[in-house]
């Protein structure tokens, strides 16, 4: 698989998943996330799943701190509903890295590592998504600014190009390749903006 040489510049994450370590699937259940694993969940890549990937991962580290974070450990309700813009499109790459799910996840063995109702919706909260860790109940509240990571003027004229089967090879590249670096400044010029991601503790 060919992607654009700045995926493997963002950094990667790890997590200890107890599910993982108890069937065997990684040693001490250590498991890693690098940005291609979002992009293949989703199909493609572009700043809301980059967002997604990237808040989450940062959320983790506000809430563990120098601790691997736990997957299947953290419960995250969004304010908005599953269906509205694209926040069906964040709760999926979020349950890729947390584990967390609705009613649809692992139903668990003997009352462990259940990973069901662990994500909501419609929650009264102060930011776009609230992430919790089950033991402690500490909560971080999260959300994205990507309007601050402008898209290159020339993007939207070339898409509409693209979408209209009027672009020649040369402008349909030029548009992938604006898209991509527009992904590639939210995370690697913008990854540490606290303007961009917005990270704060719930008292």
């Amino acid at each position: 698989m060919h992607y654009p040489d700045f995926f493997d510049a963002i950094p990667r994450f790890r997590l200890r998943d107890p599910l993982a370590d108890f069937l065997g699937a990684a040693e001490g259940g250590v498991i890693e996330y690098r940005y291609i694993d979002a992009v293949k969940l989703a199909g493609h890549s572009c700043p809301t799943v980059a967002s997604a990937y990237w808040l989450t991962r940062l959320a983790l580290g506000a809430l563990y701190g120098a601790s691997l974070p736990e997957r299947g450990g953290v419960q995250v309700s969004f304010r908005d509903s599953r269906v509205a813009g694209v926040t069906g499109v964040i709760a999926n790459v979020v349950s890729l890295l947390t584990g967390a799910t609705t009613d649809t996840g692992f139903k668990g063995l003997a009352g462990r590592f259940d990973r069901r109702n662990l994500m909501a919706f419609d929650a009264e909260q102060a930011l776009d998504i609230r992430f919790t860790r089950k033991d402690s109940g500490a909560s971080v509240d999260a959300m994205v600014r990507l309007r601050d990571v402008p898209a290159d003027p020339r993007m939207a004229p070339l898409m509409q190009r693209c979408l209209a089967g009027e672009a020649d090879a040369d402008e349909a590249q030029r548009f992938r390749d604006l898209w991509q670096d527009r992904v590639r400044r939210v995370l690697l010029e913008h990854g540490d903006d606290p303007e961009v991601f917005v990270i704060r503790h719930v008292d």
